[in-house]
C-alpha cells in the first residue's frame, strides 16, 4: 500500500503540473463564459454566430473535461489509499493502473497545443524534378495521405490538382477536415525522396525521386487571420479546364495574391467565382498562418516571402524500395521496414515519433 501511495502522489504531482502548463483553468473559464453565452436568449437568433461559439464550446469541453476527470480521479484515488484499508489494494492498484494510462494518452494528445494544432489541414504536393518518376511519386503520396485521413475519419476534398501527362499529378491541393489534423500532420511539411526501379525506364534502373509536401493550418475563418485589404490583390480570369461545362466557359477563375510577401494562391474548380475566391482565401490564409509560424513573426506585415530554395532542400524522409525495403525519418531516426504498409497509409508511428522532438508550433 505504501508503495501504491508514492505511484498516486507522483502521479498526482504530474497532472498538476500539466494542469498549469496547459492553462486548464483559464480555459475552463473560457468555457464557462461561453457556456453562458449559449444559455443566453436570443443567442440562435444569429445562426453563423452561433455556431461559431458552439464550435467553440465542443473544442474547449474536449479539451477540459478530460483533464478536469483525471484530476479528481487521482483526488479519489489519494482519499483510499489515506485510509490503509490492505482489503481494497487490489481494486486501488487496478484504478491506479487505469488512470495512468489515462494520463499517458492526455500527454500524448496535449503535444498538439500549438496555436493551430486543433485545426484542419491544407495538404499541398509537388512533384520533383524527374519527370514521370516524380509524378508517379506525388501521386503515391496523395494517396498515402488520403488513405491515411479515411482511417481517422476524416473528410477529404481536392481543391486543385495539376495531372501529368504521361502519369502521375505535377501538384495537387487537398482539404482535410477533422479534429487534430493539423497537430498529427505538421511533421509531414518537407521533402520526400523515393529510391525504386523506375517503371518508366526501359532498362528498369534505380531511379530516385523527389516530392515537396507543404502542410498548413486550414484558416477559413477570416477573423482568425486578418488580412488587410491594401495587401490583397484580386484576379479573375477564364477557368482552363476540358470544356463543356460553364465553369470551363465563363471568367470564374480566381488568383489572390498577398503583395508583401508574394504568396499566389489560384482556384477554378468550384463552381462560381465567389466560392473559388473563398477557397482561394482559405489557402492563402492557410500559407500566411503557415509562413508565420515557421518565421516567428507576430504580424503578417513582418512576414518575408518564402525561400522556396531553403524548402527543396529540406529532406525529411526516405523511402526505399530497392535494393532493400525501409522508410526513414532523417530527424527522429524512427523507420519501418515495411514501404507498402507505410504507402498505404501507416504513419502513426513517424507522426509520434515526431511529436516526441517537434518544438510546439
Amino acid at each position: 500500500m505504501e508503495e501504491l501511495l508514492k505511484l498516486a502522489k507522483v502521479l498526482d504531482s504530474g497532472i498538476k503540473s500539466d494542469l498549469a502548463r496547459l492553462n486548464i483553468v483559464d480555459l475552463t473559464e473560457q468555457l464557462s463564459v461561453l457556456d453562458k453565452k449559449a444559455a443566453s436568449k436570443g443567442f440562435w437568433n444569429d445562426r453563423e454566430s452561433a455556431q461559431k461559439i458552439s464550435k467553440q464550446q465542443a473544442r474547449l469541453r474536449e479539451q477540459v473535461e478530460p483533464w478536469l476527470q483525471l484530476k479528481k480521479g487521482a483526488d479519489e484515488l489519494l482519499a483510499m489509499l489515506t485510509l490503509e484499508d490492505e482489503s481494497l489494494t487490489e481494486d486501488l492498484k487496478k484504478q491506479y493502473s487505469q488512470l495512468n494510462d489515462d494520463y499517458q494518452k492526455l500527454k500524448q494528445q496535449a503535444k498538439m497545443s500549438g496555436p493551430y494544432d486543433s485545426r484542419g489541414v491544407i495538404l499541398e504536393i509537388y512533384a520533383g524534378a524527374g519527370g514521370n518518376d516524380a509524378q508517379d511519386w506525388a501521386s503515391m503520396l496523395q494517396r498515402m495521405y488520403l488513405r491515411w485521413a479515411q482511417k481517422q475519419g476524416y473528410k477529404t476534398r481536392i481543391l486543385s490538382e495539376s495531372t501529368g501527362e504521361e502519369a502521375g499529378i505535377k501538384s495537387v491541393e487537398v482539404d482535410i477536415d477533422g479534429d487534430n489534423a493539423y497537430g498529427q500532420l505538421r511533421g509531414e511539411h518537407g521533402v520526400h525522396r523515393l529510391v525504386r526501379l523506375s517503371p518508366f525506364n526501359a532498362d528498369n534502373l534505380r531511379q530516385t525521386s523527389f516530392a515537396k509536401v507543404d502542410v498548413l493550418p486550414k484558416i477559413d475563418q477570416p477573423a482568425d487571420l486578418a488580412i488587410d485589404e491594401k495587401d490583397l490583390k484580386i484576379d479573375v480570369f477564364r477557368s482552363g479546364g476540358h470544356g463543356g461545362q460553364s465553369v470551363n466557359t465563363t471568367d470564374s477563375a480566381v488568383r489572390a495574391t498577398h503583395l508583401p510577401t508574394g504568396l499566389s494562391v489560384a482556384i477554378q474548380n468550384e463552381r462560381s467565382q465567389l466560392q473559388n475566391k473563398e477557397t482561394a482565401l482559405t489557402i492563402l490564409r492557410s500559407k500566411l498562418a503557415q509562413l508565420q509560424l515557421e518565421q516567428h513573426k507576430e504580424k503578417l506585415s513582418e512576414l518575408k516571402g518564402p525561400n522556396q530554395s531553403a524548402q527543396w532542400g529540406n529532406q525529411i524522409r526516405s523511402y526505399v524500395l530497392h535494393p532493400y525495403k525501409q522508410v526513414k525519418d532523417l530527424r527522429t531516426k524512427y523507420e519501418s521496414k515495411d514501404p507498402n504498409k507505410v504507402l498505404d497509409g501507416d504513419l502513426e508511428g513517424f507522426i509520434e515519433a515526431y511529436q516526441e522532438i517537434a518544438p510546439e508550433a
